[in-house]
C-alpha cells in the first residue's frame, strides 16, 4: 500500500537532503514535485525540516554542517537495534561514522559507510518511523547501490542486513542485482560498468516515483537542475538521473507498476 504506518527491519524507511541551503530545496522541490516544507521551530533540531506530500512526510531536508560539504539525499534503513547494526558494520569491514545516537523522542539514527565508501544510514523509530507515503508520484519508490565494487557488496549487505540477493539481466548488460527483505525487493544494484565517473564516489541513489518521467527532467533543467543520465526505458519503468541546483543526485522514475 503507498500509505505507510511502519516498516519492517531491514526495509529503506526514509531518505533526507543535506544541501547548503535549505530554503532554496524548499523552493526548488515544492515546484518539481508539490511538496510543502514544515521545518522544525525547535533551535536544538538544528533547522531540520519535513517534506510533506498530500500532509504525509515523504521526506527530510536539513543543511550541511561544514563549508564545502557536497549536497546529498540520505537513506536509511529501519532497524530495531541500531547497535548491532553498528557490530555487524564493523565485523563486515564497514565504517561508523555517526553514532548511534537518539534524536529527541523521535528515534535513534547512526551514519555508516560500506566498504566501497557508500554512505547509509539505519533508523531505529521512536515517535517517527520513516516516510508516510510510498510508490506514489512525489514519493520514495526505489533504493540503488552504485558501487565500484559490486562484489563486495554483495558480500557486505546480506551481513549487515540480513538482505537475501537475487540476480538478472540487466539491460545494459552484466547481471542487476536485486536485494530481498521476506521475499520482497527492497532495493538494488546495477553492475559497475560505466555509471561512476572516476571522481565519484559509490554511492546510494534514491529513486522518486512521478507520473512523467520526461516531464520532470523539462522541469527539473528549467528549475535550474541537470540532467546526468538521460530518461531511457528499464523493466521498472521510465527513468532518469538528475542532480538539483545545489547538486543533490536523485532519480526519477515513472513506474510500470505500483510500488
Amino acid at each position: 500500500m503507498p500509505a505507510r504506518s511502519g516498516y519492517k527491519p531491514g526495509v529503506p524507511c526514509w531518505v533526507d537532503l543535506s544541501c547548503p541551503d535549505t530554503g532554496a530545496a524548499a523552493a526548488f522541490y515544492a515546484e518539481l514535485f508539490g511538496w510543502r516544507a514544515a521545518f522544525d521551530p525547535d533551535p536544538e533540531a538544528g533547522g531540520y525540516g519535513r517534506f510533506l506530500r498530500d500532509g504525509k512526510p515523504v521526506a527530510g531536508v536539513g543543511a550541511t554542517f561544514a563549508a564545502g560539504v557536497p549536497a546529498v539525499w540520505n537513506t536509511y534503513v529501519a532497524t530495531d537495534d541500531a547497535e548491532s547494526v553498528a557490530d555487524r558494520v564493523k565485523e563486515a569491514g564497514g565504517r561508523v561514522c555517526t553514532g548511534p545516537v537518539q534524536v529527541f523522542d523521535e528515534g535513534t539514527m547512526a551514519v555508516f559507510r560500506d566498504p566501497a565508501g557508500a554512505s547509509f544510514m539505519v533508523w531505529q523509530p521512536g515517535r517517527h518511523y520513516g516516510a508516510g507515503l510510498v510508490g506514489e508520484p512525489g514519493s520514495p519508490c526505489w533504493y540503488e547501490l552504485d558501487s565500484c565494487d559490486p562484489e563486495g557488496a554483495k558480500a557486505f549487505y546480506p551481513e549487515v542486513f540480513g538482505w537475501e540477493r537475487r540476480g538478472s539481466a540487466d539491460p545494459a548488460g552484466g547481471e542487476y542485482t536485486e536485494w530481498l527483505q521476506d521475499g520482497r525487493p527492497v532495493a538494488g544494484m546495477p553492475p559497475a560498468g560505466d555509471k561512476l565517473p572516476p571522481d565519484v564516489p559509490s554511492r546510494w541513489l534514491v529513486f522518486f516515483a512521478v507520473a512523467d518521467c520526461d516531464a520532470v527532467v523539462a522541469r527539473t533543467t528549467g528549475l535550474g537542475g541537470a540532467l546526468l543520465r538521460p530518461a531511457r526505458d528499464l523493466p521498472l519503468g521510465r527513468c532518469a538521473v538528475l542532480a538539483d541546483p545545489q547538486g543533490a543526485v536523485f532519480a526519477a522514475l515513472a513506474l510500470r507498476t505500483p510500488a
